[in-house]
Parts: structure tokens; sequence; C-alpha cells
């Protein structure tokens, strides 16, 4: 494996467990608020988040890589109303997806076609995230200032249940 594609895939490990730490804090903001189903949104994305991070852990050790672990840097957002974590989730996903395509540019560039093939996963899956978030913030900006449509939503996202990523290595 071209050494920049994997330096760049352990440096994705990083950046998806702080994507976890930053899902878990807005969790926590939004069960201080008494909002579980918002709550319980976010765990499920830090839950998915580290599959994340597990997942390309595996893939280079499945290839012979070296894994460097590093510090996860602490969450650094404050939030004020109910749509803020809404909306920096969705920037962050932006930036997450411009990181995956950084690396798939790299492993193409490198002729690396078993990592493109790999992070084929990862863009598909980056898709789904940014129209999930995106449509969290429309709903939200629908709804929101409604105490019972905001108790409908915050029920609807109660109902979410994880599942394990379909990606297989």
């Amino acid at each position: 494996m071209d050494k920049n594609v994997s330096a760049l895939l352990n440096d994705q490990i990083n950046k998806e467990l702080y994507s976890a730490y930053l899902y878990l804090d807005m969790a926590n903001f939004y069960d201080e608020k008494g909002l579980d189903g918002f709550a319980n949104w976010y765990e499920i994305q830090a839950r998915e988040e580290q599959d994340h991070a597990l997942l390309i852990y595996k893939y280079l050790h499945n290839n012979s890589e070296k894994v460097t672990l590093e510090a996860v840097a602490k969450p650094d957002k404050t939030y004020s109303a109910l749509i803020d974590p809404l909306k920096a989730a969705h920037a962050h996903e932006q930036y997450v997806t411009g990181l995956i395509n950084n690396i798939y540019r790299a492993a193409q560039d490198a002729h690396d076609y078993r990592t493109v093939q790999f992070l084929d996963w990862f863009v598909k899956e980056q898709g789904e995230e940014e129209k999930n978030s995106s449509d969290m913030i429309t709903k939200m900006e629908l709804f929101g200032d409604d105490t019972r449509c905001l108790y409908m939503l915050n029920s609807e996202l109660a109902s979410r249940v994880y599942s394990e990523p379909s990606l297989k290595i």
C-alpha cells in the first residue's frame, strides 16, 4: 500500500473516533434538554462512527499496514438553540466527506484499486449521512417551534435502532 494512502487511512481512524466523541457530546446536549429521542439518534451516530474507525483499522491490518493510534481531541462545540447541533453535525459530515474524497483521490493516484474499492462503501455512506443530517435540519426548521411537533419528531428519533455496517472486510 502506498505510504501516503496508509497515513491518510490512519489519520481517518482518529477523525472517525473524534466524530464519535462529537456525536456523544450532541447526545449529551439533547439529554440535558429532555429530548431523549434526539439523544438516541446521536448515540447511534456515535456507534456508527466507532464502527467506521474499526473498519479502517481492520482494513489496514488485513493489508499488513501499521496502525498508529493518536489522541482523540475533545469536542469544542457549544450549543444554545436546539437546531445548533443539527447544523454542526451536517457541517461535520460535509467535512468528513471531503476527507474520504481526499483518501479516495490519493488511492486512485497511487493505483491502489483495492483501497478505492474499500472506500466505495464510505463514499456511499457519506452520501447517506449528509442526506440524513440535512433532513433533520429541514424537519427542525419546519416543526421545531411547535412543541407538539417537536414531541413527535423526538419520538420518531427515539425509534431509531443501531445496525451494524454492511461492509465486510
